[in-house]
């Protein structure tokens, strides 16, 4: 007896499919930072979101901009409030006291995206809404409004075509600094209720329809992570308790059919014993001097210096959960 439907996946050629030799950067709503941790609980090589979570087609394509013309911030870019300096194209997990140590952060930012993103084997972008809001007094469309009040905004949705077209400057300035590198376009499950019900669904609708639009270009692709949730799952059990974002459950769900359809088979085995490791490290002993505990460490050890020799850049420096 079939209880739900499936959305159908197919697996993505091995050439194409991400392994321990990826480089793989994660952009976007915070959906991205979900899967990103899935890559850093089971040690790939990534980097998700370095100027912090970005919501809207907009924002991805400003700040892609900035990295690959490498156009660095000046002081006289941000906005103070609350005590704090603002970059409007960035998330206020990275405002700061001072504009000096800001403008510094950022544009070091710029340049390590900008070498990650010449290395980068894959680059996940999920997009949350159409919404966006635009700064009167800068002239600019914002990432993040950072608590300014309202009315220095004006609030807009963008039309498919308008979200089509950053979409494809944003691939365009992608393909100047990286020719192969896979893209994967995901639209975010988490519902942007605050816009309002009927507006979300647009959102959402007009996102999905502008990347359809451009997903029939090479080493471009599409993982229905939105339309998994709403479909195969289908309810509220597998949101948390605000009703909104996925669950531990659900995102766990639709990592394994990401696993399906884009890691490589040879990383199975691999990613056994690295969760085997990080649940040895979340482990925490009634007694930690007892000789069986310590027994039990240097087999740990064992098992970490022997992933390590193979791949040098995990690292175990704490456990992780997932």
């Amino acid at each position: 007896m079939q209880l739900h439907t499936q959305i159908p996946l197919s697996k993505k050629p091995e050439e194409n499919q991400i392994d321990y030799t990826s480089k793989v950067m994660l952009l976007g709503s915070c959906f991205s930072e979900n899967i990103g941790k899935k890559f850093e609980y089971y040690q790939f090589q990534h980097a998700v979101n370095p100027f912090g979570i970005l919501f809207h087609p907009k924002a991805i394509e400003t700040f892609l901009t900035r990295v690959i013309k490498q156009q660095n911030y000046k002081e006289d870019e941000f906005v103070f409030h609350n005590e704090r300096y603002h970059c409007l194209d960035a998330h206020s997990c990275l405002s700061n006291t001072n504009a000096s140590v800001l403008v510094n952060n950022l544009n070091e930012i710029l340049q390590n995206t900008h070498q990650q993103l010449t290395e980068a084997s894959h680059l996940v972008i999920t997009l949350g809404t159409a919404w966006t809001y635009h700064h009167i007094a800068k002239n600019t469309t914002v990432a993040n409004c950072h608590k300014i009040p309202q009315q220095q905004f004006k609030k807009s949705i963008l039309s498919v075509n308008a979200i089509t077209s950053s979409l494809t400057t944003t691939e365009q300035l992608i393909r100047q600094l990286n020719t192969d590198v896979q893209i994967i376009y995901t639209v975010s499950p988490v519902r942007h209720i605050k816009d309002g019900f009927v507006e979300n669904m647009q959102s959402k609708a007009h996102l999905i329809s502008a990347i359809h639009q451009i997903t029939k270009t090479l080493n471009t692709h599409y993982f229905p992570a939105y339309e998994i949730l709403m479909d195969e799952l289908r309810d509220y059990r597998f949101y948390t308790p605000d009703m909104l974002h996925p669950n531990e459950t659900a995102i766990d769900y639709i990592w394994e059919k990401f696993q399906y359809v884009w890691l490589h088979q040879n990383t199975t085995q691999t990613m056994k014993e690295v969760a085997a490791i990080q649940n040895g490290l979340a482990h925490r002993p009634f007694n930690p001097d007892t000789e069986q505990h310590q027994q039990f460490l240097e087999k740990l050890n064992y098992k970490k210096e022997k992933l390590i020799k193979a791949f040098p850049f995990m690292n175990f420096c704490s456990g992780t959960t997932t």
